[in-house]
């Protein structure tokens, strides 16, 4: 890979892909379910691990209002464009906006990671990543009831949401400084291991069970274990052995997401939704620029201002993956156009990981972000 210099997540793509063709089937497909209960606690709380409290709690303004106004400006750019453009029902969609507006955190971590951007870009575009499918979540949900005959008005709406947003940081602090105290009263670094893989995945289980956000609760446990890992609070060998631990962690599970997306993405057939699949691209695209570009502008005359070129790269950092496609396979099957949902939604992760992970690095390149290596 890097003699090709090709991002090991487009690799692994490719070799899902390849692997289909060849007829050598991976058994797991991917589901919400999966991604839910498997993948993304980890991934979450690796990501948050190395997210610097201070950092994050002074540009919280800036992230809030992306991952919860970016997403519904960014929905509501596609959901019209596909009501008008393709005369689509409202419903459909709007379910397609919903479940698309949200960037992904798995491809977002892992190309901004492979890149090797650090400061304030990173934990913008990371902690919004993080952030943002809480939002997509719920409105998900709510338009999938509203369809089923559950009356909710924005009112609700809105409260449902500040609800799950509280109650998610709220189970993960109690979850994440409960076990993380346990590990600090023992010197066996395994064992305090243990007790970080119980924070991400039981704050994460608890808070779903409870229908808060999970990721938000496996955000905030891994906010506290990483402040516990720059304390003397445990031994100086889980100090040291925490951060690699939690790499390797987050390697496998992304190398496995990235397989099972190239798998399922070689079975997709898009020559028969050739516009369709075009008018989504192109809708998602627009979506993003006008949520970044807008909402910066709010914070243009203040101490968060973003610099232009780290807009650029926010916008087109947004990208899609494993999480949109999960939401994509768990709609009902009697949704107008649901096979045409599920065909473009794969076609717009493919277009961003083949062509914006392609070329974000580039770009981070050519605007100063990351320096060329030999």
């Amino acid at each position: 890979m890097r003699r090709l210099r090709l991002p090991y997540t487009v690799g692994l793509v490719l070799a899902g892909m390849g692997l289909y063709f060849l007829r050598i089937y991976i058994k797991w497909h991917l589901s919400k379910e999966l991604i839910f209960s498997v993948f993304l606690p980890p991934l979450v709380f690796e990501a948050a691990l190395f997210i610097g409290w201070r950092e994050f709690k002074k540009d919280l303004p800036v992230v809030g209002l992306l991952a919860t106004a970016g997403v519904l400006l960014a929905a509501a750019v596609t959901s019209a464009g596909m009501h008008y453009a393709l005369s689509w029902d409202w419903t459909s969609a709007i379910v397609f906006g919903v479940l698309i507006a949200a960037t992904d955190p798995v491809s977002v971590i892992a190309t901004f990671k492979e890149a090797g951007v650090h400061g304030r870009l990173r934990l913008l575009i990371e902690a919004e990543s993080l952030l943002n499918d809480g939002t997509a979540a719920v409105l998900f949900v709510a338009v999938l009831g509203v369809r089923a005959g559950g009356a909710q008005d924005l009112l609700t709406a809105a409260g449902t949401l500040l609800l799950t947003i509280v109650g998610g940081g709220v189970v993960g602090a109690v979850v994440g400084f409960g076990l993380m105290f346990l590990a600090g009263r023992t010197p066996d670094y395994l064992v305090e291991l243990t007790f970080t893989t119980l924070a991400a995945y039981g704050s994460f289980f608890i808070a779903d069970h409870f229908h808060f956000s999970g990721v938000l609760a496996a955000l905030t446990a891994g906010l506290v274990a990483g402040n516990y890992r720059s304390s003397a609070a445990i031994s100086d060998s889980g100090r040291h052995a925490l951060a690699p631990f939690w790499e390797y962690v987050a390697f496998i599970a992304n190398s496995l997401i990235f397989l099972l997306i190239g798998a399922q993405e070689a079975q997709q057939h898009f020559s028969g939704l050739w516009l369709p699949v075009l008018v989504g691209i192109v809708l998602v695209t627009c979506g993003r620029a006008v949520a970044i570009y807008s909402l910066c502008a709010a914070f243009a005359r203040s101490r968060l201002r973003i610099q232009s070129k780290d807009q650029h790269i926010l916008f087109w950092g947004g990208l899609r993956g494993a999480l949109a496609l999960a939401l994509a396979l768990a709609l009902p099957e009697d949704l107008p156009h649901h096979d045409a949902i599920v065909t473009i939604t794969f076609a717009v992760v493919a277009f961003s990981i083949f062509i914006q992970g392609l070329t974000i690095t580039p770009l981070l390149r050519r605007l100063g972000q990351i320096q060329e290596h030999s």
